[in-house]
């Protein structure tokens, strides 16, 4: 009799949709186990398949933590909470998390401040409120905290007479 439609037999077939998906990048365990889940995979065979992966290290969840951070930090210039936020919705443990990011905070202001100088160069066409404005929403949406996001703005607009209430 074959199996229903959407349910896999073996342990095999588990194993090799996990390599399939790590082979098309880096995951958490979570997320992992949420994909295998859903293709149909039972539960005790998902973890047996990812406990063995875990202990040849093709998953590793502070590594994938680590590499999803820096990428977030380096390439999209996101603040601590973005990558915090980022984290958590690939799966990653909070106590991983706040392993990864412990200390990030301390680079917000200087990575805030090169964002938002790159950025300013373009609204040199714009009033300065309205610079200033767009500037703080651009940083906030990239996770950093308003009075961060404000400082960078006007460091970035050098708008010094532009105080907190922006």
């Amino acid at each position: 009799m074959a199996a229903p439609r959407g349910r896999v037999k073996s342990p095999k077939d588990c194993h090799e949709r996990a390599l399939g998906l790590l082979a098309v990048r880096p995951r958490s365990r979570q997320e992992l186990e949420r994909r295998l889940s859903a293709a149909g995979f039972e539960r005790e065979e998902v973890d047996d398949v990812l406990g063995r992966l875990e202990g040849v290290g093709l998953i590793d969840d502070l590594a994938f933590a680590q590499q999803l951070a820096a990428h977030q930090f380096d390439n999209k210039r996101a603040g601590s909470r973005a990558v915090a936020s980022a984290l958590a919705a690939k799966g990653v443990p909070r106590s991983v998390s706040d392993e990864v990011l412990e200390g990030a905070a301390l680079g917000d202001q200087a990575r805030a401040v090169e964002l938002a100088v790159s950025k300013a160069m373009r609204m040199r066409g714009l009033a300065p409120e309205k610079a200033f404005t767009r500037l703080v929403g651009l940083l906030a949406r990239r996770g950093y905290g308003p009075g961060i996001a404000r400082s960078a703005a006007r460091r970035a607009l050098d708008l010094q007479a532009y105080g907190d209430e922006g």
